[in-house]
């Protein structure tokens, strides 16, 4: 099966150079192209791409502002002219984050990086979740993860909270803390979308352990949990909390 990918820039001769080297990856499909962040929205959610090509800097809605308002999760690989906002890509689980005019051969490493990490986060563990998965369970009980040598046991009623660390998923209880090699979108196919809820891109929460939840002047909201750790609500997931509001 393909990798299928959208391409995201508002310059047509950005967008040409991107299908140009992409022909070099034939086991990539691209299925859509779009100039502005709207119609990214639109595509990406209706598409479901497992790779988007995304620019930063882009009339009315921009790159970040994208992320924010779509409900699929591809593999990210941001393209601009400018470097400032490096680290907030990373800090949105990007894959990468190339510069203008591209350079043909760092592309192909952002490519092959972004094609690494699929194959990794459909592999691995999770085949071992898969395999021990009771039948006719729709959601797991519990997870088995790893720390140090040994795979644990854990209780997923345990876990209070789940952040997505580049490759990796930081699992948080109440007592400790590990990290799974599986993505977070794949952990949070396993867990009650009733009791786990997304919250931002890189964020799962567990409602049980919910403190209350901050409205501020903007619209924006922040949940705040038993522990006194707080998270951001994007705007693409409030429409979760706001459905549990009566």
């Amino acid at each position: 099966m393909k990798t299928t990918c959208v391409i995201v820039d508002d310059e047509k001769l950005a967008r040409d150079l991107l299908r140009e080297y992409l022909e070099g990856f034939p086991d990539i499909e691209i299925v859509a192209e779009c100039a502005k962040g709207s119609e990214a929205v639109e595509q990406v959610n209706r598409l479901k791409p497992d790779l988007l090509f995304l620019d930063v800097q882009m009339p009315g809605m921009n790159g970040f502002d994208v992320l924010e308002e779509i409900d699929h999760e591809p593999y990210v690989i941001f393209i601009t002219a400018y470097d400032q906002y490096a680290i907030k890509a990373f800090e949105k689980n990007a894959v990468d984050y190339l510069l203008k005019p591209l350079d043909e051969e760092r592309f192909r490493t952002a490519v092959n990086r972004a094609m690494k990490r699929k194959s990794t986060e459909r592999g691995g563990m999770e085949d071992l979740l898969k395999s021990l998965r009771p039948e006719g369970r729709n959601y797991e009980s519990h997870i088995f993860v790893q720390k140090s040598e040994k795979l644990f046991n854990l209780p997923v009623q345990d876990i209070v909270y789940m952040e997505a660390s580049g490759d990796y998923t930081i699992i948080t209880t109440l007592n400790d803390q590990f990290v799974s090699s599986s993505g977070i979108g794949k952990l949070e196919e396993l867990m009650d979308p009733e009791t786990f809820i997304r919250v931002h891109r890189s964020t799962i929460i567990n409602i049980n352990y919910l403190k209350e939840i901050e409205r501020h002047f903007n619209g924006g909201m922040v949940v705040k949990m038993q522990s006194g750790k707080s998270f951001p609500v994007s705007r693409t997931y409030a429409r979760l909390i706001r459905k549990k509001v009566v």
